[in-house]
């Protein structure tokens, strides 16, 4: 078969709500059980989950005959080889697309709401029916792309880990995080329920939450000094672009006492990383986009670098 281009596509797909509870119960039939038992109504897990079958078959459908066309399961993400020039249409919700960039190395990445009824869709620009037209765009050079700033996470072990979201840094449990905190030349031991490190991108997730329910940062936000962590004084940034060459860091719930301190707990990242040494003997963890198993071992004495990553994103505007 003689294809519009070489490049290939690789469709990006998750397992649905139904598929989860099916694998969880064996099949589908004993899942409608349980739920139904507890109440529920397995209807809306069967109907979301057709809806959104439909849009990835319709998509690869659309696209079978401009190029060679390989589906993959978020899970097998991680491990799976990317050519240079694959060209990545990633089908569901925006954490999927998250998860997804941190992968890429500049690939362009199409991402498609299979389902705009449910999904509010802030990083899916496309439908299933623009999915022909725009990778043809992208074939021929005429669609614009959006840099998004990743970050990164390196430890003096050696391991190294991406995020496009953000950053948690903190205990696996409902327990507090003990550490010291490095930043702009300073530094304080602290005990918190954790660090947020996030990105542009994810400045309006998980960190836009830490803001809304802290009286204090939401003062700083609104044009207040900025704490010892960003050096005192310093103006309050706008907030950050996709693109934005600079990260921000927030403490949750740090608690005072006679040898932990709470100066350095919201600030920028930017020309020098932010360090953190773990204090904690276990359960020490820093896991990216919200996804604990895509994790980091935080025990004590190691160190942690975060800054703004060399790699960026791309994606399809």
């Amino acid at each position: 078969m003689k294809y519009v281009t070489e490049r290939k596509i690789v469709i990006i797909t998750r397992q649905t709500r139904a598929d989860e509870l099916a694998r969880k119960f064996n099949n589908l039939t004993q899942a409608a059980y349980y739920v139904e038992a507890m109440g529920g109504d397995i209807g809306e897990y069967i109907e979301e989950s057709n809806v959104y079958k439909g849009a990835v078959a319709a998509s690869r459908a659309r696209l079978q005959g401009l190029a060679r066309v390989q589906q993959i399961d978020r899970e097998h993400v991680p491990n799976f080889m990317f050519g240079g020039d694959d060209i990545v249409v990633v089908i569901g919700q925006d954490g999927l697309v998250a998860n997804t960039l941190k992968y890429l190395d500049g690939q362009p990445l199409i991402a498609v709401n299979p389902d705009p009824l449910r999904y509010d869709g802030a990083l899916l620009p496309f439908g299933t029916e623009d999915v022909l037209h725009i990778v043809r765009d992208v074939i021929g050079g005429r669609r614009p792309r959006k840099d998004i700033t990743m970050a990164a996470a390196e430890l003096n072990d050696g391991q190294r880990l991406l995020a496009v979201n953000d950053f948690f840094i903190g205990r696996q449990t409902h327990v507090s995080a003990r550490y010291i905190i490095k930043a702009d030349g300073k530094e304080e031991r602290q005990s918190s329920s954790g660090i947020i490190v996030s990105t542009g991108l994810g400045a309006s997730g998980w960190l836009k939450s830490v803001v809304a329910g802290a009286k204090g940062i939401a003062a700083i936000i609104a044009g207040c000094e900025m704490p010892g962590g960003a050096g005192a004084g310093a103006p309050t940034p706008a907030p950050p672009g996709w693109g934005s060459d600079y990260l921000l860091y927030s403490v949750r719930e740090p608690f005072p006492s006679k040898t932990t301190g709470t100066s350095l707990i919201f600030g920028v990242v930017k020309d020098t990383p932010l360090k953190i040494v773990s204090q904690m003997p276990e359960g020490g963890v820093i896991f990216s986009d919200g996804v604990e198993q895509d994790y980091l071992q935080f025990g004590s004495g190691i160190e942690a670098k975060i800054s703004v990553a060399e790699k960026k994103g791309s994606l399809v505007v």
